[in-house]
């Protein structure tokens, strides 16, 4: 009897294997088709790809172009550092990495977290991320060293700026400091670690001064090294600026100041071009390049002189006497008075029940404007600016460039104040009175006005009554703003009335017998006098409640003239007594040591000043 070894229903079913056999030649045919894919469809693609994991562009950084004065003497340039970059594709650790680096150069492990946080935002994986942007030797010599036990860290060359001048010309070119987020985000074209102008003319002429970088492209080992590097782009480096101002005059200057606060101007008239811009006391801009200190940027920030503040365009002070030039102009020009009108000038002028003293106890008699000049009687510029009203005085200030920005390539200039009685109304809900008209007219008050707004309208009374733009940059065209709303017959009397002021009134610190020089000096007062009958000498007062010095002057000499300007806050004495000898040395920088005594030479004849008006009555401003 024969046996059946197996069951049908247990014989494999031969479309199984066939199955099988489909599933793996299927297999084989997707995996065949996606070679084919990557190899031959995409292979030149992948290949590139390949490539650029081996070569990498990289940015050059552009030379930021240099500052020159007058003469060509660098006061901004721009010196080789080595900076410390991260390339974050080569870094496996970088929590180790960052720690290594606080090690080495001893900055906090924290901040240079922060920096690559903030990084990682604008860089590139396979570009250098900026961690430190100025390494010193010491350090630089340590990270090459343990480079290569490090993937990632890169050594790169920048530019960093430098003041060979220091605090001589800070507040002119202010400084550079790396870029924060808003000036990223301004600018697609900064990077991380890029410095910018903050203050002074790097900030006004960045897009100038900046220039652009450049590409190149390198080879990059498996270690992160570079290799077989090929310029793609060169960088252009920024322009070159030449500066109106003359170094040499400028220290000299500035050591005419030493040691108070205060602000000195020179200006040629006829171009607008400032030689000297002075204002003490003054920083040292290099330390803001790199990112000053927190303790010496709060010793700075809580001077009480303020060192950082530009007192030239930025120090708005009342002008004292000084503005009592304006009043001439804005008397003249309105037909309110005639150079010859004499005018009764008694110790004081009442408006009210309120007595106006004079600067001069016993007051002066009768003058006519030219000795009110001279002098700088206050009683007869009260009785001027009662008449023409404070808002004319308003409208004919700001035609004369008053209460408003020159325009100098400066940022954060200030415009000053000339007050009318809407603007007080909008201020502090309240009329004007006459009383304030009366102080007004000897630049009192609330009548702020800038160091740079003295020195332009004055340079317009010499120049032919053109308010120039004032320029700090040589190769700039002069510009003409506008016209003096005077007449030049007008002009020229205040012009020879400030000659007179430095021949027999209280400019004569400045005469000398070979230059033809003309002032008005002026005192602000800081406080109220409770008394004004009861002076006090200001070396006996606080500092603080010490009256401001000025002296506005010119100086002519051959086809050379100039407009000096100084101011000295908190003197405690009269401009011309103060600013005087200032103003004098700078005359004997600009012109020469004054020669011996001698008889001026002779000069054209000056205009005799009008008749009185007859029929005017005594002592009075005529109608």
């Amino acid at each position: 009897m024969r046996l059946d070894s197996e069951a049908p229903q247990q014989q494999a079913p031969r479309s199984g294997l066939v199955l099988i056999q489909l599933l793996v030649l299927g297999l084989f045919c997707l995996f065949t088709l996606r070679l084919w894919y990557l190899q031959v469809h995409k292979g030149a693609k992948f290949a590139e790809m390949a490539r650029d994991n081996q070569l990498r562009q990289v940015l050059i950084n552009s030379a930021r172009g240099r500052i020159l004065d007058r003469n060509g003497v660098p006061v901004a340039v721009s010196e080789p550092s080595f900076a410390l970059g991260l390339v974050r594709e080569d870094c496996e650790d970088v929590p180790g990495t960052l720690a290594k680096v606080s090690e080495w150069t001893g900055v906090d492990k924290a901040a240079l977290a922060e920096t690559f946080r903030r990084g990682k935002k604008r860089v590139k994986p396979f570009e250098p991320l900026i961690l430190i942007t100025d390494l010193s030797y010491e350090a630089l010599a340590r990270i090459e060293a343990n480079e290569m036990f490090y993937p990632g860290l890169t050594i790169v060359i920048r530019q960093k700026r430098s003041y060979p001048t220091g605090p001589l010309m800070a507040h002119v070119l202010g400084y550079v400091a790396e870029a924060n987020e808003q000036e990223l985000e301004k600018n697609p074209e900064l990077s991380l670690g890029d410095s910018v102008g903050k203050q002074g003319l790097e900030y006004a002429l960045e897009d100038v001064l900046r220039g652009s970088k450049g590409k190149k492209q390198v080879e990059v080992d498996a270690f992160g090294r570079q290799h077989n590097e090929q310029i793609l782009e060169p960088p252009q480096a920024g322009k070159d600026v030449t500066l109106s101002i003359d170094v040499k005059l400028q220290e000299a200057c500035a050591k005419l100041l030493e040691g108070q606060a205060g602000a000195l101007v020179v200006m040629e008239p006829d171009t607008g071009k400032i030689r000297a811009m002075v204002s003490e006391p003054s920083f040292d801009n290099n330390l803001f390049v790199l990112g000053v200190p927190t303790d010496k940027w709060k010793e700075l920030r809580d001077d009480p002189r303020h060192p950082i503040q530009n007192r030239v365009t930025q120090g708005i002070y009342p002008p004292g006497s000084v503005f009592k030039l304006l009043m001439a102009a804005a008397g003249l020009s309105g037909g309110y008075i005639k150079p010859g009108d004499v005018v009764s000038c008694p110790p004081a002028y009442r408006v009210g029940n309120r007595e106006f003293h004079d600067w001069k106890k016993s007051g002066f008699g009768s003058l006519a404007m030219r000795d009110a000049l001279v002098h700088s009687c206050d009683v007869y510029f009260y009785k001027l600016g009662d008449r023409i009203g404070i808002d004319r005085i308003h409208e004919y200030a700001l035609a004369s460039g008053f209460g408003k920005r020159t325009g100098i390539d400066l940022p954060h200039e200030k415009a000053g104040l000339i007050p009318s009685k809407e603007w007080k109304r909008r201020r502090f809900g309240a009329a004007w009175n006459r009383g304030e008209t009366v102080i007004a007219s000897i630049g009192q008050g609330y009548v702020l006005t800038s160091p740079l707004q003295i020195t332009r309208y004055v340079a317009a009374l010499v120049n032919g009554g053109k308010l120039m733009k004032p320029e700090l940059v040589e190769t700039e065209a002069p510009r003409v703003d506008a016209d003096l709303p005077l007449k030049d017959a007008d002009r020229q009397f205040i012009v020879d009335s400030m000659v007179a002021t430095v021949e027999r009134g209280t400019g004569k610190s400045l005469y000398r017998p070979d230059v033809v020089i003309g002032a008005k000096s002026g005192t602000a007062q800081v406080v109220k006098l409770v008394n004004p009958d009861v002076r006090v000498k200001g070396k006996f007062m606080p500092y603080e409640q010490r009256d401001h010095a000025w002296l506005a002057s010119w100086g002519k000499k051959d086809d050379k003239t100039y407009v000096v300007v100084c101011i000295v806050e908190h003197a405690g004495g009269h401009g011309g007594e103060i600013c005087g000898p200032i103003e004098r040395k700078v005359f004997e920088e600009l012109f020469g040591p004054a020669p011996s005594k001698k008889a001026r030479p002779a000069a054209a004849p000056e205009a005799p000043a009008p008749e009185p008006d007859p029929t005017a009555a005594p002592g009075e401003i005529p109608d």
